[in-house]
């Protein structure tokens, strides 16, 4: 094909799995090659972030950006792109919800750094020297990135056309996007706006494993318990996310008989996934004479489930709702 959209593919806080998810494609990226020209993808070619200040407005057609936004200059590389960009798409988990990043919304950057720099066995560093925003260099005054105190998701930085989940992104749903941008270069027609590109329909929808509607006494963690390969994993104890959660990454997990952590975010009809979680295990946890129960008979009850937070809210946390209850909070 002659004629190539222009495709950028930016990023923020990231393990670059996202980037690697892309070069799954094998064969098929020489599909992607035929369709565009990449003008910038730092993590796999030689770009610099004056190639992207280069630029004009609206002369990339369609930009990929994935990782959460946690310093100043993933902001502006966000800003950099919406700018420049016809159609901007948040790729993968980070991007589109906050992601594992975005956990650092529990605590705070000043903490961190306490962490980091000054508490870990291996740190020896009397003087607790911190990343700084500024710094001289040869003679030269130089300003660096800050570290932002919360982690955020693209869409609360900058407006976003579609979105695509996933830690990372199913290769399925990766292949999705070359017939979409196809028929953009042949006719300019593009999905409606706010399109997530993956299934409409929960994780339990696609699921394989067999459902009884079992009520369950105990929870357990993965490592404590054989699962039933042809059980509903949940009936069984263990906590998986999956009624909580946005199918269309073929339950890889679930396959491999390993509960559901989340990561393609909640369906449309859930404004928050944790508490959607909650509910549906309060659903099925079925406790005998629960009335009679001790403070401490409860507390021990709810103390199976380790880490709540990390557990509900692990790749959703920065547009959650409890999230914005703490930040009110102080």
């Amino acid at each position: 094909m002659d004629k190539k959209i222009k495709l950028a593919i930016g990023l923020g806080s990231t393990c670059a799995g996202c980037d690697i998810a892309i070069l799954d494609l094998k064969e098929k990226i020489l599909d992607l090659a035929s369709l565009a020209e990449i003008v910038f993808w730092p993590t796999a070619m030689d770009f610099k972030l004056s190639d992207l200040e280069r630029i004009g407005k609206n002369e990339i057609d369609i930009s990929l950006y994935h990782g959460t936004v946690r310093t100043s200059e993933h902001e502006h590389i966000a800003h950099l792109l919406r700018e420049r960009s016809k159609v901007m798409i948040a790729f993968g988990s980070c991007s589109c919800f906050g992601g594992i990043p975005g956990l650092c919304n529990l605590t705070s950057r000043e903490e961190i750094f306490e962490t980091a720099y000054k508490e870990t066995p291996s740190t020896v560093n009397p003087e607790f020297i911190t990343p700084q925003t500024e710094t001289t260099q040869d003679g030269h005054h130089l300003t660096l990135p800050e570290l932002y105190n919360d982690g955020k998701a693209l869409p609360q930085i900058v407006d976003v056309d579609y979105y695509l989940p996933g830690c990372p992104p199913a290769v399925e749903l990766i292949e999705r996007l070359l017939p979409i941008i196809t028929k953009f270069l042949e006719t300019g027609e593009l999905p409606p706006k706010g399109t997530v590109i993956a299934s409409d329909k929960t994780l339990c929808d696609e699921c394989p494993l067999t459902k009884e509607n079992k009520m369950i006494s105990k929870i357990f963690r993965p490592h404590e318990i054989i699962p039933d390969p042809k059980r509903c994993l949940l009936e069984q104890g263990i906590l998986c996310m999956g009624p909580a959660t946005r199918g269309g990454c073929g339950a890889r997990c679930i396959n491999a008989l390993m509960p559901c952590r989340g990561c393609m975010g909640p369906t449309a009809e859930v404004k928050d996934q944790g508490a959607k979680m909650i509910s549906a295990i309060a659903s099925i946890l079925g406790v005998e004479n629960e009335k009679d129960l001790s403070e401490d008979e409860v507390e021990k009850l709810l103390n199976q489930i380790k880490d709540p937070v990390g557990t509900f809210y692990r790749f959703t946390l920065p547009v959650a709702l409890i999230n914005r209850r703490i930040k009110e909070g102080g």
